[in-house]
C-alpha cells in the first residue's frame, strides 16, 4: 500500500473521477472476497458429506442472525462517519472530522463490547426468537458474538478512510479479511470433519468463528494503511480550520446521522429474517412435505442463491459506499447542479455494471449453480429469479445511500418500513400462488416499491437531465439483452447434448460462456461510445486493448 496524497475535497471537477476510482476499487474487494467467499463452499461442502443440508442450514441461519446483530453493534456509525467527515472536510475542518472520529472510536468500543456480550449470554432467547429454539443455533450464535465484539472497530477505521475518499484500503481490507476467515474455516472442518469425522455442530461453529479471525486480519491492514497516511492527515490538519468544540455534541450528532444508517443497513437483512422466522410456518399451510424438506428449500434461496447473488449486489454496495462521502460533501457546499450531475452518474453507473451482471449471471445459472452446488433444477430456477430480484436490491441500497448523503434519512427510513410493510402482507398470498417462490415474489414486489418511492422523491428534489439517463438506461438495457439471449442460446445447446451432472464441464462451459458475455457487451457500449458517456476517458483504454475501432 503505497503512500499518497489524499485529495481536498473542494475540486469539483474530480467527483467524478472520484466516484470511478472509489467504485473500482470498493467492487475489486467486493467482488474478490465474495467470489472467495462462495468458492469455499465447494471443499466445504465436500467434506460435510450427506450432513451438508443441515449444515448449510443452520450456518445460514445463524449468519442472518449475524447480520442483525453487526447491523445493531455498529450503529451505523461508520457510515456517519464517512458521510460527516466528508462534510467536515469539504469545509476545510479537517480536525472536526477527526474529532469526530475519536469520538466515534471509544463509542464503538463500547458498543462492541454490549451487543457481543448480549448475544452471547442472551443465545438461548435469541435461538428462541429466530430459529424455533433450535438448540444447534445456541454454539453458533456464541461464535459469531465473539466476532461482534471487535467488527465495529472494524467498520468505523474504513468508515474513516471512506470519508477521505480514499477507497483502497477498505478494498485490501474486505480481501484479507475474506482470506483468513476462509483459511480459518476450511482448515477448521477439514480437520472436524473428514480427520477427526466429529459433529457438523462443531464443524459450523468454527466455520461461524472464523468471522472473527477475519476481523482480526482486516484491522490489521486498516491500522497500518492509517499509519502511513498519518504525515498527509497531520498536514491536512494543520492547514485546515482549527477544531471546534463540540465535544459536548459529537454523541449527539454521531448517533443522529447514524441510526438511518442502522435501518436502512437493515433492510435487506430484515427481508431475510422475515423470511427465514416464517418459512416453515407458512409453507406448511400449503404444502404438506417435512422438516428435511423445508430445510432444504429454505438453504436453496435463502443460502445458496443469496450468497451467488451477492456476489453481483456488492457491485452496489461498493457503489453507494463510494458516492455517500461524495454527494455529501457537495451538499454541505450546497452544491445543487454538481449535485443533480453526481445523482445521475452514480445512477447511471450502477446500471451500466447491475442489468448486465444480474442478466448475465441468470443466463450462466445452470453451470454456475452446477460447478458450486451440483445440478439441481430447482436450485437453478430460484437462483434465475433471485438474479432478477438483485437488481432491485442493489437499486435499493444505492438510492438508500444518496438519500442519506442528501440528508433525506426520514423518508428513507419510511419508504423502506412501507416496502417491509408490503412484503408482509403479500408473503401469504405469494407462497400459496407460487409456492416454494412465494417469498422471492413477495421481496420482489416490496423491494420495487421502495425503488419507485425513492427514485421518485431524488428526482423531485434534484431534477437531473431524466431524458439523457433514459437514453442512456435503454441503451444498457438493449445491449445486455443482446449479450444474454446470446449467452442463453450457447447455453441450451451445449447442455442438450451433455448431461447437467458433469462438474468440470460445467465449469468449462461457465468460464466460455463468461467471456463471451463480457466480451458482446463490452464491444456493444464501446463500438457504440456508451461507455465513454459512463466511464469517461478510461474507455478509450479499453477500445485501445480490446483493438475497437
Amino acid at each position: 500500500m503505497n503512500e499518497e496524497v489524499i485529495p481536498k475535497l473542494d475540486s469539483e471537477t474530480s467527483t467524478q473521477t472520484n466516484m470511478l476510482r472509489g467504485s473500482a476499487w470498493m467492487t475489486a474487494g467486493s467482488i474478490f472476497s465474495r467470489i472467495l467467499g462462495a468458492v469455499y463452499i465447494i471443499p466445504w461442502m465436500a467434506w460435510m458429506g450427506a450432513m451438508y443440508p443441515a449444515a448449510n442450514a443452520l450456518f445460514a441461519k445463524g449468519y442472518n442472525i449475524y447480520s442483525l446483530f453487526l447491523i445493531v453493534s455498529t450503529a451505523g456509525i461508520p457510515g456517519a462517519i464517512s458521510k460527516q467527515i466528508s462534510r467536515y472536510n469539504a469545509l476545510d475542518e479537517y480536525s472536526t472530522g477527526n474529532k469526530l472520529f475519536r469520538q466515534g472510536l471509544r463509542i464503538m468500543g463500547i458498543m462492541g463490547l454490549v451487543f457481543g456480550g448480549f448475544m452471547y449470554f442472551g443465545a438461548g432467547i435469541i435461538s428462541v426468537l429466530f430459529v424455533g429454539g433450535d438448540p444447534n443455533s445456541i454454539p453458533v450464535i456464541h461464535s459469531l458474538a465473539i466476532a461482534v465484539l471487535i467488527i465495529p472497530i472494524l467498520s468505523i477505521l474504513r468508515g474513516y478512510l471512506q470519508g477521505y475518499s480514499d477507497m483502497a484500503p477498505s478494498a485490501i481490507s474486505q480481501l484479507v479479511e475474506q482470506i483468513a476467515r476462509v483459511a480459518y474455516m476450511l482448515l477448521a472442518t477439514y480437520i472436524i470433519m473428514q480427520v477427526n469425522h466429529g459433529n457438523y455442530v462443531d464443524a459450523v461453529t468454527q466455520s461461524t468463528f472464523a468471522a472473527f479471525i477475519g476481523a482480526l486480519a482486516a484491522i490489521g491492514v486498516l491500522v497500518y494503511a492509517i499509519f502511513r497516511k498519518m504525515p498527509m492527515l497531520r498536514k491536512l490538519s494543520r492547514e485546515g480550520k482549527p477544531a471546534e468544540n463540540l465535544d459536548n455534541n459529537f454523541t449527539r450528532e454521531i448517533f443522529g446521522q447514524a441510526l438511518p444508517f442502522i435501518v436502512l443497513d437493515s433492510g435487506i437483512t430484515l427481508f431475510y429474517l422475515y423470511d427465514q422466522s416464517t418459512f416453515n410456518q407458512y409453507m406448511q399451510m400449503f404444502m404438506n412435505i417435512s422438516k428435511s424438506q423445508l430445510d432444504n428449500y429454505y438453504s436453496l434461496f435463502g443460502f445458496q442463491a443469496n450468497k451467488l447473488i451477492m456476489i453481483i449486489i456488492s457491485l452496489s454496495t461498493a457503489m453507494a459506499v463510494t458516492a455517500i462521502p461524495i454527494i455529501s460533501g457537495l451538499y454541505a457546499k450546497g452544491n445543487s447542479s454538481k449535485i443533480k450531475e453526481q445523482v445521475a452518474s452514480t445512477l447511471e453507473l450502477f446500471f451500466f455494471v447491475m442489468i448486465p451482471a444480474s442478466l448475465g449471471m441468470y443466463a450462466v445459472t445452470q453451470p454456475l449453480w452446477t460447478v458450486f452446488y451440483r445440478y439441481d433444477s430447482l436450485g437453478v430456477g430460484m437462483l434465475q429469479f433471485s438474479a432478477i430480484v438483485s437488481i432491485l436490491l442493489g437499486l435499493f441500497t444505492v438510492l438508500s445511500a444518496i438519500l442519506q448523503a442528501l440528508y433525506r434519512n426520514r423518508l428513507a427510513i419510511r419508504y423502506m418500513l412501507i416496502g417491509l410493510v408490503i412484503k408482509m402482507i403479500v408473503q401469504i398470498p405469494a407462497i400459496w400462488l407460487f409456492r416454494e417462490y412465494g417469498p422471492l415474489v413477495a421481496t420482489f414486489i416490496g423491494m420495487a416499491i421502495i425503488c419507485w418511492l425513492m427514485m421518485r422523491r431524488i428526482y423531485i428534489a434534484y431534477p437531473f437531465d431524466i431524458d439523457r439517463f433514459s437514453r442512456r438506461f435503454i441503451g444498457m438495457t438493449i445491449f445486455s439483452f443482446i449479450m444474454f439471449i446470446v449467452v442463453i442460446a450457447i447455453n441450451w445447446i451445449l447442455f442438450r447434448f451433455v448431461g447437467n451432472s458433469d462438474r468440470v464441464f460445467s465449469l468449462l462451459i461457465l468460464l466460455f460462456e463468461a467471456a463471451i458475455g463480457a466480451f458482446i457487451y463490452a464491444y456493444l457500449v464501446l463500438k457504440t461510445k456508451l461507455a465513454d458517456r459512463i466511464i469517461g476517458s478510461r474507455a478509450n483504454r479499453l477500445r485501445r486493448i480490446l483493438r475497437i475501432k
